[in-house]
Formats: structure tokens, sequence, C-alpha cells
């Protein structure tokens, strides 16, 4: 169930809600590909868009302003109690001052014999129940560690004693290692025994039970004492005249009157803490409210008696400034390890909760020492600690999310390799390699620890990191973290195959933020982007497993993207470019996605239209992968492929890309690219904008392979003039007066293809050009170029394949050919 939860979590932060065949036209034109330049270098991998994002966070701006705090019922019960608290207390001290002035001091030889021992026990039995009440809340706070603590009510805590204590018993025997029994083993542990050989009597929540037995037992005897004397007025005799006995009766009553009015108030604070607590279930409520869970309710009942106790030993109001998720903090920079529990299961769940997250991670984010606090917990392996480490995880995880906190996160010192920690791979039964191939055994009780929750964390936690340039450098300097990470890559053929199997979709989970986590940091711009692919790419694993994961995972096509998107980065790196296409069998894997023809549904279709950009940037300027792609015997098929819609964009960039790098030896390989002329002239004169651009240096590249009698040919078997085409190029460049940044490369094209075709017939086409108006349009290329027209890759905004040739020098033979043509 966990693994599914964290699947759900993922795929509510990666995907975009639109429908697939929105998917699949935004992925025909879509300028995110490293043929076109990108607006924004710090564009994530979570697939939100600055839409999303505002919509998101006016979502979450109206959930923080609306949403009460559900402890504030907590803290306002408190103050109440407080107030009946302290008006009882402030009864009771007149009535002691009363009793110790006026009657013991001024009557205590007149007083009759019953009033001086009433008066005694009262004063003596309302000292026993103030002691109890002041050291009261001590032992509550003690028995407040853990569920099988009872002190908030304890009427039904002497119904519910045995009970709990053999259930207790019960999940002990079966030596699980649930959440309830570390929670039961904490009881044993955390409760203070006063006598060795009494040890379940003399415990927290006993002695607190008794303080709050005798307090009551007090209150009524009190009452019924008070009630006793103030209905008989047995004071003595009053004779007439007797001067130090005439204020006897008037003194008794207000003193009697005060010690009732005293016990009355304390046992009405009492009545209405069970009827809030017992009949109301306040506590219950207010736990589910929180969404705690059964664990929960140690939380809540802790929070509430801090605020009680700051309401009853300070101002009545201090309780009311208090809220759970500054409680929650507070407690996890304790010592104890079962506050630190309670505190990072309160932090944990709010920075989860849809309704309240975003204000708890604004504090929380805000609250350096906190956010140190729980990177240091990362680091934490005990498999006693493993809940709060994973809570830390959980919750970092979240707080990552936003820059600004993500930039806080990576700047603690250490905190790469806190987080690094989280990752452990288990794979080879038992044994991970460590940083130098070693294996390394795991103890017995690791078997018991969920390694793969926290791989997933980690894993999550720095994708989410990852997203800012400045941490993807931070991420590749980390010692060791970068073969961590590849290392996750990895799957097996059996996995991917697996059918509704909890611990497989884990492992898929794993996988796949791997894969997105690589991703990013192939994707980095600038020199920080060009040294992690360079890291990335000589690690001895990466390409390979990646390889495994088009040739198996044929039923996950988002993974199959994910590794595609790796190679196309990591392509961008000259030797990397070569060290993929000479391992084994990645261009024959990816040409198998680029051709495959049956379920071409949303998912299916983008991962083919990655495969084709990933084929294209693989062969260019690299002849020995063109030479591995020409041995493939793939050309028919990439010819036909320009008649598909879905594809024929990057087929005609590999048709351009191998035609260009392939080199004289293999013309006889690409002469049946002729064979796609009649295609690439028609789409041309009809198509515009991306298409275009592709298929005009498609048939730059095309007709260098034809004689004038086939180009003469080809003219004629698509129905196609050549004074139409001229006049298509001369239309591209008139529309594109200035460098496109969708099409960045289309009058670049256009100029190779009208100087081939004034060089193919010059007597002709060159007179057409110049009635056309090439050489005005050609005056205006020459005012107009940038640097933008003179790659084929981009890296962000960075230029990273540049052209043998500029387009100023281009123009300016175009203009040559005219102006010698004259």
């Amino acid at each position: 169930m966990a693994s599914r939860n964290y699947e759900e979590e993922e795929d509510r932060s990666i995907r975009l809600q639109v429908s697939e065949l929105h998917k699949l036209e935004e992925a025909r034109g879509s300028n995110d590909t490293v043929f076109d330049l990108r607006s924004s270098i710090e564009k994530g991998d979570s697939g939100e868009t600055a839409d999303a994002a505002s919509v998101s966070s006016a979502t979450a701006f109206r959930r923080k302003s609306t949403t009460p705090a559900p402890e504030k019922q907590l803290t306002l019960f408190a103050l109440q109690l407080a107030i009946l608290e302290k008006t009882a207390t402030g009864i009771g001290t007149l009535g002691f001052i009363w009793a110790t002035v006026v009657l013991l001091g001024g009557f205590a030889i007149t007083l009759d014999g019953s009033d001086f021992w009433f008066i005694t026990i009262i004063l003596l039995i309302e000292g026993a129940r103030i002691f109890s009440r002041s050291h009261e809340l001590e032992w509550q706070h003690q028995a407040t560690w853990t569920i099988a603590g009872v002190g908030i009510s304890s009427f039904r805590a002497l119904r519910s004693t045995s009970a709990s204590l053999l259930r207790c018993l019960r999940i002990r025997s079966r030596e699980t290692t649930t959440t309830v029994t570390r929670d039961c083993e904490s009881a044993s542990n955390s409760e203070v025994p006063l006598l060795p050989y009494a040890r379940w009597f003399f415990i927290s929540s006993t002695v607190s039970r008794l303080l709050y037995w005798l307090q009551l037992l007090s209150a009524t005897a009190c009452v019924a004492l008070s009630s006793y004397k103030l209905v008989r007025h047995n004071y003595g005799d009053v004779h007439k005249g007797d001067t130090d006995k005439r204020n006897r009766q008037s003194a008794l009553n207000i003193f009697y009157s005060l010690a009732l009015a005293e016990a009355l108030l304390f046992l009405a604070e009492k009545a209405y803490w069970e009827w809030r607590v017992s009949v109301c279930n306040l506590l219950e409520n207010v736990t589910r409210e929180c969404e705690f869970g059964a664990t929960g309710l140690v939380s809540i009942k802790r929070f509430f008696y801090d605020s009680y106790s700051k309401c009853v030993n300070g101002s009545i109001f201090d309780g009311l400034k208090m809220d759970i998720v500054s409680f929650g903090m507070e407690l996890l920079g304790s010592n104890s390890s079962d506050e630190q529990l309670i505190g990072a299961r309160i932090l944990r769940q709010f920075a989860v909760s849809q309704r309240y997250s975003e204000e708890t991670l604004e504090k929380i984010g805000i609250n350096f020492p906190v956010v140190e606090r729980l990177v240091e917990m990362l680091n934490w392996k005990d498999l006693q600690e493993e809940e709060i480490r994973r809570s830390a995880a959980e919750i970092l995880s979240k707080l990552a999310g936003k820059k600004q906190n993500s930039l806080r996160v990576a700047g603690i010192s250490g905190a790469m390799e806190s987080i690094s920690s989280l990752l452990e791979s288990t794979r080879s039964s038992g044994e991970a390699p460590d940083e130098i191939g070693e294996k390394k055994s795991f103890h017995e009780h690791d078997l018991h620890y969920d390694f793969c929750r926290f791989n997933n964390l980690g894993l999550l936690i720095l994708k989410k990191l990852a997203k800012d340039h400045d941490n993807c450098g931070k991420l590749g300097n980390t010692r060791g973290l970068l073969p961590k990470i590849i290392d996750f890559t990895h799957v097996d053929q059996v996995l991917l195959w697996e059918e509704n199997a909890e611990v497989a979709r884990s492992q898929v989970l794993t996988l796949k933020r791997s894969l997105q986590l690589v991703k990013m940091l192939a994707s980095t711009t600038g020199h920080t982007g060009k040294c992690l692919r360079r890291e990335i790419s000589e690690i001895v694993f990466t390409v390979s497993n990646v390889r495994d994961v088009l040739r198996h995972g044929g039923r996950y096509p988002k993974l199959q993207k994910l590794g595609i998107g790796i190679l196309t980065n990591l392509a961008l790196d000259t030797e990397a470019r070569e060290r993929i296409g000479g391992t084994g069998g990645v261009l024959k894997e990816l040409f198998n996605i680029f051709f495959k023809t049956h379920g071409d549904d949303g998912n299916q279709g983008c991962v083919r239209i990655a495969a084709g950009e990933a084929i294209a940037m693989l062969v260019l300027e690299s002849k020995g992968n063109c030479l591995h792609a020409l041995r493939l015997g793939v050309m028919g098929r990439l010819v036909e492929a320009l008649e598909v819609p879905l594809i024929r964009v990057n087929a005609a960039r590999v048709l351009r890309n191998l035609c260009l790098y392939s080199g004289d030896d293999c013309f006889h390989d690409l002469k049946f690219v002729k064979a796609a002329a009649p295609t690439v002239l028609k789409s041309i004169t009809s198509e515009d904008n991306k298409l275009q651009e592709v298929m005009v240096g498609l048939a730059a590249q095309v007709f260098r392979f034809m004689s004038p009698e086939d180009s003469c040919y080809v003219f004629m078997d698509s129905g196609i003039k050549r004074r139409e085409l001229a006049n298509s190029l001369v239309s591209i460049l008139r529309k594109h007066d200035k460098p496109a940044i969708k099409v960045p490369r289309i009058r670049r094209f256009a100029i190779e293809l009208a100087v081939w075709m004034m060089e193919d017939d010059m007597e002709n086409n060159v007179a057409v050009f110049r009635e056309l108006g090439l050489e005005k349009e050609l005056e205006k290329v020459l005012e107009t170029t940038a640097e933008l027209e003179n790659f084929d890759v981009f890296s962000g905004t960075v230029g990273v394949s540049r052209h043998s040739r500029t387009v100023h020098s281009l123009a300016e033979l175009a203009l040559k050919i005219l102006e010698d043509n004259n």
C-alpha cells in the first residue's frame, strides 16, 4: 500500500492534465527538443506549466486563508479549563487565608471542638488536593508518550487498562515491526518505575491516575464536610455579650462557603473535562481532523497537556498562542527519541496533508535549525529510529518542492551526503556494491528495514532539488552520488514483465525516479551540464542500463521515453555520442521503437517521437554511428516514415544527417534516399514551419545524390515545377525576415537548396530566382543574421553543434552566383 501511495503521488506530481491527442500534437511541434532553442533554460522535468503552478498557488492561498486550524479546539478547551481551575484555586487560596488568619489564628481557642477539627480536616484534604493537582500534569505528560498512556480520561482508563495490556502482550508475542508494536515497546521504555519490585504499580500512568482520584476524593470530601456544616449550623453556643464568639458564626459560614465553592468549581471542571473528552470525543475528533491515524492520539494528547500547562502555570492566554506545527518543530529538537518521534509524526502528517501542507511547509522552510535537524535525521540508520528517519525524508521531499526551500536544503553543509545516505541498493540477494565495487553484507536486522521506501524518498528529494541549476552542480560534486543513482537505473527483464506485484510496483517507481533524475542532470545547461554529461556517460553502466530499459520496457512506455531522453541529452557530448553508438543494440532498439506501428496511443506515440529525436542526435556529426545505422538496413523504412505524420519530422532529420555525415563511401547505401524526393518536394510547397524546415534541409542533401537527369524525373514525378519550388524558397526568406526561434535553421536550409538549384541549372534557375526577388531577400538576410542560425543543436539557449559554414557566408555565396550570371 505504501508504494502504491507513492506511485500515485508521483503521477500527480509529473503528469499534465491534457488529452492524449493534445499531447501528440504538442510532441509533433514541440520546441522542447535539443534541435530547437528553449526559452527557459531551467525548465523542470515535473511537467508543470507556469499556468498550472499559478493555479496551484492560488488554490493553496485560498485553502490557507479559509481552513481553520484543528488544534484551536484544544487550545480553546484548555483556556476554558484553565479559567475554572484558576478560579477554584483563587477561591481556595482565599479560603486558606481566611482559615489560617481569621479562624484558626483568631478563634482557635473559642472554636467549638467539631469546627476546629472540621476546618483542620478540610485544610488538610484541600492541601492534599492542591499538591496532587500541582504534580498531576507532570505525570500526565509522562503518560502521553504512547497510545498506551491513558492519563487523559481516567474513567475510560480504568475500563481499558487490562485490555490494552493484553493487546500489547499479544502484539509483542508475534514479534512484528508495525507502528503499534513500536508504540507498545515505547510504553515500557518511557514509563518511569519508582520501585524496582512494583514496576507496574509505580509507573507514570498509574501515579497520574492515583493523583487524579485523590483530587476527586478530596473535593468530594470537602463538599460533604462543608455542606454538612452549612446545613447544620452547629457552631456551638454564642451567649449575648460574649465578644469572643459573636462573629464566629459569620466567619465560619464564609469559610465553609469558600471551601464548598472551591470544591464545586473543581468538580465542575472535572465534569466538563470528562464530558468533552469521554462523551464528545474531542481528542479523537481532532485527531481525525488532523488525519493523524491510530498513532496520532499520542501527539494530540501531548499537545493538549502542554497547552493546558501553559494556561495554568502562566497567563490563561498562553495556550492560545500555541499551534501544533510549531509544537512539532519544538519536539523535533528534543534529545528524547519519544519526543522526536512525536514531533516527526506531527510535521510529516501536516506536510503531506492537502489542506495544511502550504502553511506547514512555509513555517518549516523559514526555520533554518529545523531544516538542519531534518537533514541530520537522514543519517540515522538505527532500526529503532526508522520511523523518525522516514518522516524526516518525507517532510524534506515536500519541502524541496519549492525553489526557495530547495536552495535552503541544498545550502546546508553535508546535505547532499545526508540525502545520499538514503540510497542503498539491495540487489544481488542482500548484497550491494559500494563506491569502489566491493560487496558489503547487510546485518540481520536490516532484513526488516524498508530500503526500497527510503530509496524512493531519496530519489524524490534529489529530483526536486535538481530542478534548480545550481543544485545540479552540487549533486554532481557529491562523492559517490552519481554511481548510486545510475545503479538504480538497472532493471531485470522479470521486473518489467511482472504483473500486479506490490514489490514490483515499488521497484518500478524507483527505476522511474532514477531515470527522471538522470535525465534532469543530463539536460542541465552551461558548463555544469557539460561536466555532468561527461561524468554520467563515463560511468560504465549508464548506457547499458538504459538499453535494457528500452529492450524490456514495452509495457512501460513512460520509462522508455525517459531512457531515450537520457541518451538524447548525453549525446550533446561528442565522446558520449560515440560511446552510446558503440554500445551494442542501442541504435537497434531505438529504431525498433521508432518504427513500431501497433499500439500507437498517446504514450507510445510520444515514445516513437522521442526515439526519432535520439537517433537524429546520435548520427549527427558521427560517421561511425551513421555506419552503424546503415548496417541495420533502415533506409527504406526511413523513406516510408516520411509519409507517417507522427514521425516524419524526425525521419527527415535522421535522413538528412545520414546523407550529410556518412561520407562518400556510403554512396551506394544512400542512393535509395532519392526515392524520398517527391515526398520532400510536396511537403516544402504545402507545409509550414517545423515540417517545412526539416524537409527543406533534407532536400538540400537529397539532391546532392542526383544527376541533372535524375532531378528532372523527380520534378516530373512530383508534379512540382522548379519555378514553384523556387517561389516557395523565396517566400520562406520573405516570411522569416529575421531569425525565428521556432524554426532557427529554415533560412539556412532555404539558401542551401537555392544554391543547389542555381548550380544544377545555372541558366534557367538563376533567372527565375532573380525574377522572384531572391537578391533582395538575401541582402535582408545579411543584415539580420544571428548566431542562432549557425547551430544544429541547442542546450537551453547555448548552441552546441556549429555548422561548418555560417548563414552569412551562404548568403554571400548565393549573391555571388546571382551576380556572376547576371
